[in-house]
């Protein structure tokens, strides 16, 4: 062996490292620190020196010798000059079954009082799936909801979007499904939140039977954006966890659109053009990166089956984030503002939503119910207009005479308390009751 191979053979066997230099800093403009003199990456986290301590920020970008710094945490008694070091090493996010029934911020921090949490046994890290191992979506997961398992039904490993504004109801139909799954672990993303709602969800919503088995992520709307952008990636690396132990898992996060808020006020911050409605390009790269590592695993794997909530601002289902997310989905569920308004509860509209995965796991005979619901909800609401002021005449279409005899059976089958928690052959055997009448 010649000299020069040893001498490669060596150095294959050192670990790479990069020496700890510490920087200072320059300039702050908004949200963004920028420094100069430190040697970082991207994705690498550094102590800033302020006038009460040190403040952790992540490396978001840079431009020729400066970096740009994003803090998790707000800016206050920040210095010219001050000492910019950075944190070698990975952050040790306590990854163990000691989550469940706690309360976490994105950094791995407790939140609900109950002391620390300890380190996780073994370094885990998530595996990107090739597409082709993961195992095909052919079973429903039973969520508790008879309007969903019955019309809209979810399939263990699916992505699907709950789309609606604000004040109709997703909170509390996320807080249903959380009692009403038959999954093995719960996780819960709360991204955005007003502070007291994320108290409210955790105590009245989700209550302590569901937080047995739930593990819930929050990172209010107080929070820096940076937090918030984690508060989701904490989620689903939350999950990932679990499915790799084999359990089925179902995650909420709450909401998708608050990442995608975070990722533009980051975006923006460092310099990057707006596009879309002053979304910035990495926002529409990094919504598919974060759904795509939902799903089904390998063989030995469980399953994530995610619902993302999407918050239409101003009702308005053609929002740049609404668009984007429903094209990389597997449904989508859609939330009225008028059912809403008239105390109908969970204000599903069956007409604008839909669940690609259901063919796939339901059998012929549920699939043709579905549609006669479907098409009997339609034909009414298409003529609700005549039908309230008197104007339609019976007999004009046998399907709209068949809607108005069946309307007050299926206002009760969508309907259902809080409380409530429907079994999946149960709601199945309610469709089963009202489409019995019916003949096309």
């Amino acid at each position: 062996m010649s000299l020069a191979q040893r001498i490669s053979q060596y150095q294959s066997q050192i670990p790479s490292c990069r020496p700890k230099v510490a920087g200072r800093l320059t300039r702050v403009v908004g949200l963004t620190l920028e420094a100069i003199g430190c040697q970082a990456a991207i994705g690498d986290l550094c102590q800033v020196e302020t006038s009460t301590g040190y403040i952790d920020a992540e490396v978001v970008g840079f431009e020729g010798e400066k970096i740009f710094l994003m803090p998790n945490d707000t800016i206050s008694g920040v210095l010219p000059g001050a000492k910019v070091i950075p944190k070698l090493g990975q952050v040790d996010f306590p990854l163990s079954s000691e989550l469940l029934g706690r309360v976490i911020d994105p950094l791995g921090k407790p939140l609900d009082g109950k002391g620390k949490l300890a380190k996780s046994d073994e370094k885990y890290k998530s595996v990107k799936i090739n597409p082709l191992n993961r195992r095909a979506i052919k079973q429903p997961l039973d969520v508790g909801i008879k309007a969903i398992n019955a019309l809209l039904t979810v399939g263990m490993g699916q992505r699907i979007g709950l789309f609606a504004g604000s004040g109709v109801g997703k909170s509390v139909l996320l807080g249903m499904m959380t009692r009403g799954t038959v999954a093995d672990v719960i996780v819960v993303g709360l991204i955005g939140e007003r502070g007291r709602e994320v108290k409210e969800f955790i105590d009245e919503i989700l209550g302590e039977e569901g937080r047995t088995r739930a593990v819930v992520i929050a990172a209010p709307a107080d929070q820096a954006p940076m937090v918030r952008l984690k508060g989701c990636e904490t989620a689903l690396t939350v999950a990932e966890y679990f499915r790799d132990q084999g359990l089925n898992v179902l995650l909420l996060v709450d909401s998708i659109t608050r990442y995608a808020q975070a990722q533009r006020e980051i975006a923006l911050a460092v310099g990057e053009p707006p596009a879309t409605k002053g979304y910035p390009p990495s926002v529409f790269a990094k919504l598919p990166a974060l759904v795509e590592r939902a799903g089904n695993g390998g063989e030995g794997q469980g399953s994530i089956t995610a619902f993302f909530t999407v918050l239409s601002e101003g009702d308005d289902l053609q929002d740049p984030i609404a668009d984007a997310t429903r094209a990389i989905l597997d449904g989508h569920i859609v939330l009225s503002r008028d059912l809403a308004d008239q105390g109908h509860y969970p204000a599903i509209d069956i007409s604008k939503s839909i669940s690609r995965v259901m063919p796939a796991v339901t059998s012929p005979e549920h699939q043709q119910q579905a549609q006669i619901v479907k098409r009997l909800y339609s034909a009414y609401e298409n003529s609700r207009d005549l039908i309230t002021i008197g104007a339609y005449t019976k007999g004009s279409d046998p399907v709209v005479d068949s809607a108005i005899k069946l309307k007050p059976k299926m206002d009760q089958f969508l309907q259902q308390g809080m409380l409530d928690i429907i079994p999946y052959d149960d709601g199945l055997t309610n469709l089963a009751n009202i489409t019995a009448s019916f003949r096309p």
